[in-house]
């Protein structure tokens, strides 16, 4: 019994120096915690800036700025106004990169197409045959048509010049020759403003062209 009374004292100690370091590192932890709890700066519905240690439900709408102890600002959330900005910005970043893709591609085209000026000018030309086809053609059906209108005109002046009722057939067949007249005449237009188009076009690959290689 004397050797475990012996014993005793020695263990007690140990047992309360480790309680003592066990409750020292509880108040250490908590003490850290306690220092770097976070502490937010973000802006109210009224326009107030408003601080806390906690974020409201709408921070994702006017963006918040987390901050330390000193008040310096360490990590920062972009308010709705600003990620679409940043959204808009990144979407105008994308297009040019694609346009920027695309002339890439068009000038590799071009010079590998064309080794000089006039072979842009033949493409040209031969572009602009098709049109000028299609225009003579209507031209040469419009000469018809017109000269058909002016039969039927003549005809229907005629009859109504007698007093007679004008017949269903004739008056059907002016009609039909007037919309005729107007769709050559919308065919015309259209293959004369394809042209204007065409001669843009290689104008502009000419250019391009004499840039690229210096000629």
């Amino acid at each position: 019994m004397q050797t475990d009374k012996l014993n005793y004292w020695p263990w007690l100690a140990t047992v309360q120096n480790m309680a003592c370091s066990t409750l020292a590192v509880v108040v250490l932890l908590l003490s850290a915690g306690s220092a770097q709890a976070a502490m937010y700066r973000w802006v109210d519905s009224s326009g107030r800036v408003q601080y806390s240690d906690t974020l409201p439900p709408t921070y994702q709408q006017s963006g918040a700025a987390e901050m330390n102890k000193q008040g310096q600002v360490i990590k920062r959330t972009q308010s709705e106004v600003e990620r679409k900005a940043e959204a808009e910005r990144q979407a105008e970043q994308k297009r040019i990169q694609q346009e920027q893709q695309k002339q890439v591609q068009f000038d590799r085209a071009l010079t590998s197409t064309y080794t000089t000026e006039a072979e842009i000018d033949l493409a040209r030309d031969r572009a602009l045959e098709h049109h000028m086809l299609a225009i003579h053609g209507a031209e040469v059906r419009g000469k018809a048509v017109d000269a058909n209108l002016a039969d039927f005109n003549a005809r229907i002046a005629q009859i109504q010049k007698a007093g007679k009722k004008v017949g269903s057939g004739l008056q059907r067949q002016l009609e039909q020759s007037l919309n005729e007249s107007e769709e050559l005449k919308r065919t015309i237009q259209a293959n004369e403003e394809a042209m204007t188009q065409v001669r843009e076009k290689y104008a502009a690959d000419k250019a391009r062209f004499r840039e690229l290689t210096g000629k």
